[in-house]
Order: C-alpha cells, then sequence, then structure tokens
C-alpha cells in the first residue's frame, strides 16, 4: 500500500481572513498554534491541516503532506527520479519532521513523518 496524504496547508497573506474563511465555507476548527498560523481540524475522520501565513516565498501556496517514515530517505529516491529538494527534512518543535520537494514539472509536495509519542 502506498503512502497517505496526511496533512495540507493553505498560506497566505491574511492569516485571519483565511482561516475565517475555511472556518465558515467548511465548519473546520482553527487552533491557534504559532503567531499567524492554526491548525484546521476537519473532524469527522477528515484530514487535518494548518491555515495561516509563514516567513519568505512562496507567500500564498497549498501544499499536501505525503506520510514519510524518514523523510531524508524519501528525498534522495525523488530526487533520483527528476525531483528536486526544496527544502531538507527539518524538525518541527513538537510536531513533525517535514521536508518539501519540487516534482519534475515543478510541483511542490511535502513529506511528513509524525512525531513519535
Amino acid at each position: 500500500m502506498g503512502n497517505a496524504v496526511t496533512h495540507f496547508e493553505i498560506v497566505g497573506a491574511d492569516a485571519e481572513g483565511l482561516q475565517s474563511f475555511y472556518r465558515d465555507a467548511f465548519g473546520w476548527e482553527m487552533k491557534p498554534s504559532i503567531p499567524g498560523y492554526a491548525m484546521a481540524l476537519a473532524g469527522d475522520g477528515g484530514i487535518d491541516g494548518g491555515v495561516g501565513t509563514l516567513p519568505g516565498p512562496p507567500r500564498s501556496h497549498v501544499t499536501v503532506y505525503v506520510d514519510s517514515d524518514d523523510p531524508a530517505a524519501d528525498l534522495a529516491r525523488i530526487e533520483s527520479l527528476g525531483g528536486t529538494t526544496v527544502m531538507p527534512a527539518t524538525a518541527i518543535p513538537g510536531g513533525p519532521t517535514v521536508a518539501l520537494f519540487a516534482d519534475p514539472e515543478g510541483h511542490v509536495v511535502g513529506l511528513a513523518k509524525r512525531p513519535t509519542r
């Protein structure tokens, strides 16, 4: 069986506006996590994600994150298949280890290793 999509991220210039929009449009609970960013809790077995702003470019984007047991090893395999690393495996304090890659056509996709509890 393949790796599941386990997280999404929607970021732009107006964190509060985006959070309000998605909360009202879909009933997602917005749980603040860091300034300008909230975890979007979909409920009912849906995929949770994040909505807000992040420093640096690109300012507006949507990213899906694929489950990964070893983001660094997956990045190496992805590069061997013609993809490129956008962000190396990075541990988020209290959260997952994430990485970003671009596929051969330039689409940015994330990898996420859930934290061990």
